[in-house]
């Protein structure tokens, strides 16, 4: 008898929102073949004859590699993209992996192994019943609901392995117990951010970067909050990728990450739930690790991207980031916190116990809280706040900081409020003018250049 012929056609390219995976595309009368092969392989079909390989140990184009040539051998044709074919041929190590001592073959065994558990825990055939924080990893035990193996697991994402092995849950628990009683916790633990985005991958082709953005601006049906609260997500993953000096820690509740400094002198939370005027984001300054906290400051989760990423770009080790700042009511602070202000234009108003300086369009400033400032203590509320919105009383969004925040962590933040909230300022005729500074006409403009003698950016 002759072979049947197979008419399938199978196209691999890279995920749109998750560079890593890999999507599969289905074609022809015999689409259900292919189908039936990649499932088995570990895919996960998100939509008809759709696909997807997303993997923990980001191995998902030299697993998709092998799917072809399976493929291949079944007689079905497949159709790699000149993207997913480069991802393929790119030769990459991980970065400060424990065990230097493996080859890049050894290295993909272990992770293949990790996602092995992975996977067994996500399809219920491994049942945790207890997770722990062991140093700056996570262990667990559990039990194997075929085969009734007990295991001890160390690790988390591609580096998880099985330590040690039970006869019964009763034993691995007992013995579990005797080591993690102090950190010890009923069952799994909270999924890790590559676990997290691994799980979006697969349930969602998502919208590109660039669509998204037309979405965004082209749709009623997308609300700002949500808008925002994907913008600062991405930004506390930009911050924490390109940063190697900042570290990811997770915490016992999904709902929030924490990026330490290798000093540990400075620490960074953002909440991942956090919407509109919520606090989404928390800085905060240590004399030493063990140190009381000499600053901190906060964000509401619908401030603008540019502020946040403002704050950011300054985390450093820089001495001002560690030693506390003379009071804010002290001349030499407040000019340099006000000096961007100023130079472009923002006057100075008081309203009882605070000092304001309101954009021209009034829509945004900085306040100066002179009670909490002279008390010197962040209990009696911030010192600094800056605003958006109606009105200081009735902000939009808020980034807040104590009273001895460096003079010089403010400036960076007053600096880019200014240039992106200042209008040009051009010379009106004479007849117009009323006062010392009357001639200020406020123009229609992207931000305005620095005017002469503006403080550097900085420090």
């Amino acid at each position: 008898m002759s072979t049947p012929s197979v008419d399938p056609h199978v196209r691999l390219d890279t995920h749109p929102t998750h560079p890593s995976a890999v999507t599969a595309t289905l074609t022809g009368t015999q689409a259900h073949i292919p189908h039936v092969v990649l499932e088995a392989d570990g895919w996960h079909a998100t939509a008809d004859n759709v696909l997807v390989l997303a993997r923990i140990d980001h191995e998902e184009p030299y697993w998709a590699e092998q799917a072809v040539r399976q493929l291949v051998a079944d007689g079905i044709t497949v159709e790699i993209t000149p993207h997913l074919r480069e991802a393929i041929d790119e030769e990459w190590t991980w970065a400060n992996y424990p065990m230097p001592w493996c080859t890049r073959s050894e290295i993909r065994e272990v992770s293949d192994q990790a996602q092995k558990i992975h996977d067994d825990i996500r399809h219920g055939r491994l049942l945790i019943h207890a997770h722990a924080q062991d140093a700056h990893t996570t262990v667990a035990v559990g039990t194997y609901l075929t085969g009734g193996e007990s295991v001890y697991l160390h690790g988390e994402n591609h580096l998880r392995q099985v330590a040690n092995t039970f006869d019964s849950p009763a034993k691995a628990l007992t013995a579990f117990e005797e080591m993690h009683s102090d950190t010890m916790r009923p069952g799994p633990a909270p999924m890790t951010d590559t676990e997290r985005d691994t799980s979006e991958a697969r349930t969602s082709l998502g919208v590109p970067a660039a669509d998204h953005e037309l979405l965004i601006a082209g749709t009623d049906t997308v609300s700002a909050d949500a808008a925002a609260a994907g913008a600062h997500e991405a930004l506390f993953t930009s911050f924490i990728e390109t940063n190697g000096e900042w570290e990811n820690y997770r915490t016992w509740s999904d709902d929030a990450s924490v990026a330490n400094h290798e000093t540990l002198t400075l620490r960074v939370q953002f909440d991942h739930e956090a919407r509109g005027q919520d606090v989404a984001w928390t800085v905060a300054s240590y004399e030493s690790p063990v140190g009381e906290r000499t600053w901190h400051a906060t964000a509401t989760a619908n401030t603008p991207t540019n502020m946040i990423e403002t704050l950011l770009d300054g985390l450093d080790t820089d001495t001002a980031w560690t030693e506390r700042t003379s009071t804010p009511l002290a001349e030499g602070t407040r000019t340099t916190v006000t000096d961007p202000l100023t130079e472009f234009g923002w006057t100075q108003t008081i309203n009882g116990y605070h000092i304001n300086w309101p954009a021209p369009d009034g829509r945004t400033g900085l306040r100066l809280d002179v009670a909490a400032a002279s008390t010197g203590v962040s209990r009696t509320g911030p010192a600094w706040t800056l605003w958006g919105g109606n009105t200081p009383e009735q902000p939009d969004w808020t980034v807040e900081f104590s009273p001895h925040t460096p003079a010089a962590v403010l400036q960076d933040l007053t600096y880019e409020l200014a240039i992106t909230h200042s209008a040009r300022t051009t010379q009106a005729p004479k007849s117009q003018r009323h006062g010392h500074d009357a001639h200020r006409v406020a123009t229609p403009s992207v931000a305005p250049a620095p005017a002469p003698g503006l403080p550097v950016r900085g420090r």
